[in-house]
């Protein structure tokens, strides 16, 4: 089975556990992390952002919190179990007006270029069959001079914490979604997509590669998690 079948298989099937688990799995820290990358992307007034696999919208709807003069934001997800989930959760009538649920694939979004003045993901590259192609992709539709945002468990560390990690990923991670979820084969596949993935510098280089500029990043979590940021030039 090809890696997009197989993660979109996976997720749909733990989509109502998804929030419980990642509160669990992160000791509650995952939203703050989101809160990061929004501040970090430093939106303007009467922006839009698009927030790529979106999940049950926490970034999405954290966005309109943090900056409350967005124009529009545009929660995408291939995933339409989790998009279901998340229609459930927005009933605060002040957002209903500037928010949009897109289904699609990140590969290929269906949007046109330089739609968004900034374009965010969370959790999403661990995932994909091709880191370059979805840079791309967000890039494109990022309008120049926006900002791509890219927030992700990154591979552990050659350290004492990165082996802790390591541990904890692999052993209680799983124990702990099976018995929550029922579904064990999907939390033994998240600490493996964390360690095929990349180091936070080498993300940073595929970034920088695909034509985003002043490409830095911050470590969370011991190095374990990182936020990454990328400007669009102007020139493109």
């Amino acid at each position: 089975m090809e890696k997009r079948q197989y993660v979109h298989q996976l997720f749909s099937q733990i989509a109502p556990y998804y929030d419980v688990m990642n509160r669990l799995m992160s000791g509650g820290q995952d939203q703050q992390w989101r809160k990061l990358l929004l501040q970090q992307i430093q939106l303007p007034s009467h922006a839009r952002l698009l927030d790529v696999a979106t999940g049950t919208g926490d970034v999405a709807l954290a966005s309109l919190r943090q900056y409350p003069h967005l124009k529009q934001v545009v929660g995408l997800d291939l995933t339409l179990p989790m998009i279901a989930i998340g229609r459930q959760r927005l009933t605060d009538a002040t957002f209903l007006d500037r928010f949009q649920w897109s289904g699609g694939d990140t590969a290929h979004l269906p949007f046109p270029d330089n739609s968004f003045e900034a374009v965010v993901s969370s959790f999403l590259m661990r995932n994909v069959a091709d880191v370059s192609m979805a840079l791309a992709e967000q890039m494109r539709v990022c309008r120049p001079g926006g900002r791509v945002g890219v927030l992700d468990i990154q591979r552990p560390p050659n350290s004492l914490f990165g082996r802790i990690f390591w541990l904890y990923f692999h052993f209680i991670v799983p124990i702990l979604g099976g018995l929550i979820t029922g579904n064990l084969a999907a939390y033994r596949y998240l600490p493996r997509s964390a360690d095929l993935f990349l180091y936070p510098e080498e993300l940073q280089a595929k970034m920088a590669q695909i034509g985003l500029r002043q490409v830095t990043f911050t470590k969370l979590m011991f190095g374990t998690v990182a936020i990454h940021i990328g400007v669009k030039p102007n020139d493109e």
